[in-house]
């Protein structure tokens, strides 16, 4: 993948996304490295990745971990457990990262397949 990046960075943004499944094992994750054009101190690298296990088609459970550059934060890793549902061609994962923090960040994710 490519994309291009406006706003206080400004440049190009090659990233990749892959999936790997073994069983009930499945691996996925989204990576991107932003090349600010004007500027390299503010190059940085993104990367959002789950190890996770399906006992069952419509459940799954695991690992996430983000890494960002954060504004005014000291962690630039994010971990946590993820818990995944699936209902025919819809799905809904919850995150909690940081949750040994005082405040952790939780997601929601929401998709439709077709």
């Amino acid at each position: 993948m490519i994309g291009a990046v406006f706003g206080e960075v400004n440049g190009v943004a090659p990233g990749l996304k892959l999936s790997l499944t073994c069983g009930k094992v499945q691996f996925y994750t989204e990576d991107e490295f932003v090349f600010d054009t004007n500027d390299s101190s503010n190059n940085f690298f993104y990367s959002w990745s789950e190890l996770s296990l399906a006992p069952v088609e419509w459940f799954r459970f695991g690992i996430v971990a983000e890494r960002t550059r954060l504004y005014e934060s000291d962690r630039e890793v994010q971990v946590g457990p993820l818990i995944g549902l699936t209902f025919d061609h819809f799905s809904i994962t919850g995150y909690a990262l940081n949750p040994d923090q005082g405040e952790p960040t939780f997601i929601i994710s929401v998709g439709v397949n077709f």
